[in-house]
């Protein structure tokens, strides 16, 4: 198994959501994260001050995946969200040894 993690612009969820939909996902995880990459801050004038942001406003989205799915739903995530832009994120797998269904207890590949 593999666990899939996006850091995205937030205004890329929905099309993310949709794709991952139509591709049979059946589950996801999504937090508000904020980070910079190569595309840094911005400085932003408030009142006649200058101000520097240098975190910002990103999604994290999580996806359990069998190795069979895993590209399949990377290239999902990848084509939903890219912009060509820079600042449109990463998404990266790592393995997963263990899962478990919580309210069932089933394990492996049933509990996704």
């Amino acid at each position: 198994m593999k666990l899939i993690t996006a850091i995205v612009r937030p205004e890329k969820l929905e099309a993310i959501r949709e794709g991952l939909e139509a591709y049979g996902v059946q589950g996801l995880t999504v937090s508000a994260a904020s980070g910079y990459g190569r595309q840094r801050g911005y400085t932003e004038v408030y009142r006649g001050a200058e101000y520097n942001v240098d975190l910002l406003p990103k999604i994290r989205v999580e996806v359990l995946a069998t190795n069979e799915q895993a590209d399949d739903i990377l290239d999902v995530i990848i084509a939903s969200s890219n912009t060509g832009r820079a600042g449109d994120g990463k998404v990266w797998t790592v393995d997963v040894s263990e899962a478990v269904r919580v309210r069932t207890g089933e394990r492996g590949v049933a509990a996704i």
